[in-house]
Protein backbone atom coordinates (compact mmCIF):
# COMPACT_ATOMS: atom_id res chain seq x y z
CA UNK A 1 0.00 0.00 0.00
CA UNK A 2 2.81 2.18 0.76
CA UNK A 3 4.68 1.62 -2.92
CA UNK A 4 1.04 2.85 -4.09
CA UNK A 5 0.66 6.07 -2.58
CA UNK A 6 4.73 6.51 -2.79
CA UNK A 7 3.95 6.02 -6.53
CA UNK A 8 0.81 8.25 -7.60
CA UNK A 9 2.09 11.08 -5.08
CA UNK A 10 5.51 10.65 -7.22
CA UNK A 11 3.21 10.87 -10.80
CA UNK A 12 0.97 13.21 -9.56
CA UNK A 13 3.70 15.81 -8.45
CA UNK A 14 5.80 15.09 -12.01
CA UNK A 15 2.23 15.45 -14.36
CA UNK A 16 1.51 18.29 -12.60
CA UNK A 17 5.40 20.36 -13.16
CA UNK A 18 5.13 19.26 -17.06
CA UNK A 19 1.36 20.98 -17.29
CA UNK A 20 2.32 23.87 -15.84
CA UNK A 21 3.02 27.10 -17.64
CA UNK A 22 7.05 27.49 -16.61
CA UNK A 23 7.82 23.93 -18.49
CA UNK A 24 6.34 25.01 -21.28
CA UNK A 25 8.19 28.43 -21.04
CA UNK A 26 11.18 26.39 -20.05
CA UNK A 27 11.21 24.20 -23.60
CA UNK A 28 10.59 27.68 -25.19
CA UNK A 29 13.32 29.75 -23.95
CA UNK A 30 15.89 26.73 -24.30
CA UNK A 31 14.66 24.57 -27.57
CA UNK A 32 12.23 26.72 -29.09
CA UNK A 33 9.23 26.79 -31.42
CA UNK A 34 10.04 23.70 -33.51
CA UNK A 35 10.74 21.78 -30.21
CA UNK A 36 7.43 22.65 -28.46
CA UNK A 37 5.46 21.46 -30.83
CA UNK A 38 6.38 18.09 -29.60
CA UNK A 39 5.44 18.89 -26.38
CA UNK A 40 2.03 18.44 -25.76
CA UNK A 41 2.44 14.59 -27.25
CA UNK A 42 5.36 14.06 -25.26
CA UNK A 43 2.67 14.79 -22.37
CA UNK A 44 0.39 12.50 -23.10
CA UNK A 45 2.67 9.81 -23.99
CA UNK A 46 4.59 9.72 -20.73
CA UNK A 47 1.60 10.35 -18.41
CA UNK A 48 0.10 7.04 -19.89
CA UNK A 49 3.06 5.11 -20.06
CA UNK A 50 4.59 6.43 -16.26
CA UNK A 51 0.78 5.66 -15.23
CA UNK A 52 0.99 2.01 -16.43
CA UNK A 53 2.89 0.77 -13.37
CA UNK A 54 1.00 2.24 -10.99
CA UNK A 55 -1.90 0.02 -12.77
CA UNK A 56 0.13 -3.05 -11.91
CA UNK A 57 0.82 -2.01 -8.37
CA UNK A 58 -3.02 -1.80 -8.29
CA UNK A 59 -3.94 -4.87 -9.96
CA UNK A 60 -1.15 -7.04 -8.29
CA UNK A 61 -1.52 -5.89 -4.50
CA UNK A 62 -4.10 -8.07 -2.78
CA UNK A 63 -6.10 -6.33 0.12
CA UNK A 64 -9.32 -7.30 1.98
CA UNK A 65 -12.84 -6.43 0.25
CA UNK A 66 -14.68 -3.15 1.25
CA UNK A 67 -17.77 -4.03 -0.34
CA UNK A 68 -19.73 -5.51 -3.66
CA UNK A 69 -22.44 -3.74 -4.94
CA UNK A 70 -25.49 -7.06 -5.57
CA UNK A 71 -27.39 -7.76 -8.85
CA UNK A 72 -29.51 -6.05 -10.00
CA UNK A 73 -27.62 -2.73 -8.52
CA UNK A 74 -23.84 -3.72 -9.64
CA UNK A 75 -25.33 -3.55 -13.45
CA UNK A 76 -26.47 -0.60 -12.85
CA UNK A 77 -23.36 0.42 -11.58
CA UNK A 78 -21.89 -1.04 -14.80
CA UNK A 79 -24.49 0.59 -17.06
CA UNK A 80 -23.22 3.97 -15.55
CA UNK A 81 -19.43 3.15 -16.26
CA UNK A 82 -20.33 2.69 -19.58
CA UNK A 83 -21.99 5.77 -19.84
CA UNK A 84 -19.21 7.89 -18.43
CA UNK A 85 -17.29 6.55 -21.01
CA UNK A 86 -19.47 7.72 -23.74
CA UNK A 87 -19.56 11.29 -22.22
CA UNK A 88 -15.74 11.18 -21.75
CA UNK A 89 -15.53 10.37 -25.31
CA UNK A 90 -18.43 12.82 -26.39
CA UNK A 91 -15.74 15.17 -24.40
CA UNK A 92 -12.83 13.98 -26.63
CA UNK A 93 -14.51 14.89 -29.85
CA UNK A 94 -15.62 18.48 -28.54
CA UNK A 95 -12.28 19.16 -27.23
CA UNK A 96 -10.90 18.59 -31.12
CA UNK A 97 -9.26 15.17 -30.17
CA UNK A 98 -6.23 15.92 -32.68
CA UNK A 99 -5.74 18.72 -30.49
CA UNK A 100 -6.48 16.96 -26.61
CA UNK A 101 -3.38 13.85 -27.90
CA UNK A 102 -0.64 16.49 -29.60
CA UNK A 103 -1.00 15.84 -33.39
CA UNK A 104 -2.56 19.12 -34.62
CA UNK A 105 0.38 21.16 -32.81
CA UNK A 106 2.54 19.16 -34.94
CA UNK A 107 1.61 20.70 -38.13
CA UNK A 108 0.58 24.42 -37.16
CA UNK A 109 2.42 25.35 -33.86
CA UNK A 110 1.25 28.43 -33.71
CA UNK A 111 -2.59 27.32 -33.73
CA UNK A 112 -4.71 29.95 -31.70
CA UNK A 113 -6.56 28.17 -29.34
CA UNK A 114 -10.56 28.30 -28.79
CA UNK A 115 -12.45 28.25 -25.46
CA UNK A 116 -15.25 25.53 -25.84
CA UNK A 117 -18.33 25.95 -23.98
CA UNK A 118 -20.56 24.32 -26.30
CA UNK A 119 -21.87 20.71 -25.93
CA UNK A 120 -20.57 19.13 -22.67
CA UNK A 121 -18.93 22.11 -21.86
CA UNK A 122 -22.17 24.16 -21.61
CA UNK A 123 -22.77 22.09 -18.45
CA UNK A 124 -19.45 21.78 -16.49
CA UNK A 125 -16.09 23.39 -17.26
CA UNK A 126 -14.23 20.04 -16.92
CA UNK A 127 -16.60 17.10 -18.09
CA UNK A 128 -13.79 14.58 -18.76
CA UNK A 129 -12.68 14.66 -15.72
CA UNK A 130 -16.40 14.59 -14.14
CA UNK A 131 -16.58 11.10 -16.52
CA UNK A 132 -13.11 9.68 -14.88
CA UNK A 133 -14.89 10.59 -11.52
CA UNK A 134 -17.54 8.90 -12.20
CA UNK A 135 -16.23 5.82 -13.83
CA UNK A 136 -14.11 5.04 -10.92
CA UNK A 137 -16.52 5.43 -7.75
CA UNK A 138 -18.91 3.00 -9.66
CA UNK A 139 -16.88 0.38 -9.09
CA UNK A 140 -19.43 -2.93 -8.00
CA UNK A 141 -16.29 -4.45 -6.20
CA UNK A 142 -14.18 -1.88 -4.09
CA UNK A 143 -11.28 -3.60 -2.25
CA UNK A 144 -8.95 -1.21 -0.07
CA UNK A 145 -6.67 -1.08 -2.42
CA UNK A 146 -8.71 0.15 -5.26
CA UNK A 147 -10.71 2.34 -2.49
CA UNK A 148 -7.07 4.56 -1.79
CA UNK A 149 -6.01 4.56 -5.21
CA UNK A 150 -9.26 5.88 -6.04
CA UNK A 151 -9.23 8.63 -2.87
CA UNK A 152 -5.96 9.87 -4.47
CA UNK A 153 -7.01 9.99 -8.10
CA UNK A 154 -9.86 11.85 -7.31
CA UNK A 155 -7.94 14.46 -4.68
CA UNK A 156 -5.19 14.41 -7.75
CA UNK A 157 -8.05 15.43 -10.33
CA UNK A 158 -9.84 18.37 -8.15
CA UNK A 159 -6.65 19.76 -7.48
CA UNK A 160 -5.03 19.74 -10.98
CA UNK A 161 -8.84 20.99 -11.78
CA UNK A 162 -8.02 23.96 -9.86
CA UNK A 163 -4.73 24.38 -11.50
CA UNK A 164 -6.22 23.97 -14.93
CA UNK A 165 -8.51 26.87 -14.21
CA UNK A 166 -5.11 29.15 -13.33
CA UNK A 167 -4.14 28.61 -16.70
CA UNK A 168 -7.38 28.47 -18.69
CA UNK A 169 -7.56 32.30 -16.67
CA UNK A 170 -4.36 33.41 -17.77
CA UNK A 171 -4.63 31.95 -21.73
CA UNK A 172 -8.43 33.57 -21.92
CA UNK A 173 -8.58 36.27 -19.31
CA UNK A 174 -11.87 37.62 -19.18
CA UNK A 175 -14.03 35.35 -21.55
CA UNK A 176 -12.83 32.40 -18.99
CA UNK A 177 -13.88 34.09 -15.92
CA UNK A 178 -17.43 35.14 -17.78
CA UNK A 179 -17.53 31.50 -18.59
CA UNK A 180 -16.82 30.03 -15.02
CA UNK A 181 -19.04 32.50 -13.48
CA UNK A 182 -22.07 31.22 -15.26
CA UNK A 183 -20.74 27.51 -15.83
CA UNK A 184 -20.22 24.80 -12.76
CA UNK A 185 -16.45 23.25 -12.74
CA UNK A 186 -17.53 19.86 -11.94
CA UNK A 187 -21.12 19.14 -10.59
CA UNK A 188 -23.98 20.42 -13.40
CA UNK A 189 -26.73 22.49 -12.68
CA UNK A 190 -25.27 24.35 -9.66
CA UNK A 191 -24.83 27.61 -11.10
CA UNK A 192 -28.07 29.67 -12.24
CA UNK A 193 -26.53 32.94 -13.78
CA UNK A 194 -26.24 32.73 -17.51
CA UNK A 195 -23.59 32.58 -20.04
CA UNK A 196 -24.08 36.10 -21.95
CA UNK A 197 -22.42 34.53 -25.24
CA UNK A 198 -21.05 31.21 -26.18
CA UNK A 199 -18.49 30.39 -28.49
CA UNK A 200 -18.25 27.56 -30.25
Amino acid sequence: MVWLILALLLWGIIHSLLASLKAKELVLRWAGAGVLRFYRLFYNAFAILSFVPILVIVALTKSATLYTVPFPWSYLMILGEFLAIIVLGLGLLQTDPWEFIGLSQLGNASKQARLNTAGLYRYVRHPLYVAGLVFIWLVPHMTVTLCVFNIALTIYIIIGAFFEERKLRYEFGQEYIDYAAATPMLIPFTKRKKLPALHN
